[in-house]
């Protein structure tokens, strides 16, 4: 039974990709799109991540023991099978360890740091989607940017009114010697951790912004994917969906912003114990479970993009381990049952990771793999299935290519 359903996996994910545009050709270790998958070095890529936002300020540390973490993590994530990492490329502002002290002034000493990241990552093969803003204060945010244009004389009117720059996609890795435009490790760019524009629910605002931003980083840079940092929500452009979403509205719109051309795949949270704080675990679930599905659906059918379920989790402050263990199955069976079929749904990330001694930083959802062992089980477990994948995939194409290659041979023998 093993046999014949890897068999038909294998079957379904060549028809899948050679019946949209063929294999992707160019072995250059850059995520590529093709229709509603990812791509590397011409094979799908489906795959296990997770978020550490932390990585930057921690390897800016004077203490080289704090540094040591973030090589420590890197790891432990590699050893259970983790191939993607999402983290903030900003800190803005004049608090500890900044990144942009001021507009366009960075602090060296934080880009190497961030140089540190990059390279460890790259080292343990694990692809990173680099956070360029954050929409809360924390880190500074979009309230910064703020700021920062009234001390300008700029008129703004409220936090909603912010500006970006490209600084960070020009770098030079002080360790690997590679511009960050033209690193392989990074998979994507990522254009604000959970954008919201609540004093805009039409949508419109954030719509202009992602449509200027995404063709503005696109002109920098080629080589990678961009997507957005959304959340999920729908929006007035399907408004029938908005009775999908929990009991609010915050200026985006799944399906409208992600159909912006450059931008490359979708994202979605899934944080059911903050949305739904009234309800039962039972109800959380029967909610997740469709908030899922229904983004599968969109991303397949609608948007023919890869989605990413890029952050997920729940708080073991306020529900029992077993709680977040069944979150994280539900989680990884709807992506595994879209994966195996080659479908859209490529990974989930969740949040999220820690190393040991590292619980100062802790929010209820840290996850640390050598004191968490059933969700660590349950996270290998989940990366096993999407790398045999790609393993299986790789392996059908050898054979074709073996195949191809005796014929002819064969044929040349023959004339």
């Amino acid at each position: 039974m093993k046999r014949l359903e890897a068999l038909v996996l294998l079957v379904t994910l060549l028809l899948v990709l050679q019946g949209k545009k063929g294999i992707a050709a160019g072995e250059d270790g850059f995520v590529k799109t093709n229709g509603a998958q990812f791509t590397l070095d011409g094979a799908p890529f489906y795959a296990n991540g997770f978020n550490a936002y932390w990585l930057m300020y921690v390897a800016a540390d004077p203490s080289p023991s704090e540094r040591q973490k973030v090589s420590t993590l890197f790891q432990e994530a590699r050893g259970h099978g983790l191939a993607i990492a999402r983290t903030w490329a900003f800190n803005d502002g004049t608090q500890d360890r900044a990144l942009q002290i001021s507009p366009g002034l960075y602090s060296e000493q934080t880009f190497q740091a961030l140089d540190l990241v990059v390279s460890e990552a790259k080292k343990n093969g694990i692809k990173l989607i680099l956070s360029l803003v954050n929409n809360y204060e924390h880190y500074g945010g979009k309230k910064q940017y703020a700021n920062w244009g009234r001390s300008q004389g700029q008129s703004i009117s409220s936090d909603d009114d912010f500006f970006t720059n490209s600084t960070v996609l020009t770098r030079r890795n002080t360790i690997t010697g590679v511009d960050y435009k033209d690193e392989p490790a990074i998979m994507a760019w990522e254009l604000m951790n959970e954008p919201r524009c609540t004093s805009d629910p039409s949508g419109r605002a954030i719509q202009e912004w992602i449509t200027e931003m995404a063709a503005y980083l696109k002109s920098i840079d080629g080589n990678h994917l961009l997507e957005v940092g959304l959340e999920g929500f729908y929006g007035q452009s399907e408004s029938q969906k908005q009775q999908d979403n929990p009991n609010f509205q915050v200026g985006t719109d799944f399906i409208a912003n992600n159909q912006i051309p450059e931008i490359d795949f979708a994202t979605v949270h899934s944080y059911p114990d903050q949305w739904l704080p009234s309800s039962d675990d039972r109800s959380q679930q029967d909610f997740l479970t469709h908030w899922l599905q229904v983004h599968i659906q969109d991303s397949q059918n609608v948007l023919r993009k890869p989605v990413l379920f890029a952050e997920f989790g729940k708080s073991l402050r306020t529900a029992p381990v077993e709680q977040r263990d069944r979150l994280f199955d539900t989680v990884y069976t709807a992506i595994y049952s879209s994966a195996r079929a080659g479908g859209a749904a490529a990974g989930g990330m969740f949040w999220q990771l820690f190393t040991e001694g590292m619980h100062n930083f802790g929010d209820g959802y840290e996850v640390v793999l050598s004191e968490n062992g059933s969700t660590a089980g349950i996270i290998a477990d989940q990366s096993n299935k999407l790398n045999r994948i790609r393993r299986l995939y790789l392996e059908l194409r050898n054979r074709a290519r073996w195949a191809g290659g005796n014929g002819i041979r064969h044929n040349g023998i023959g004339n």
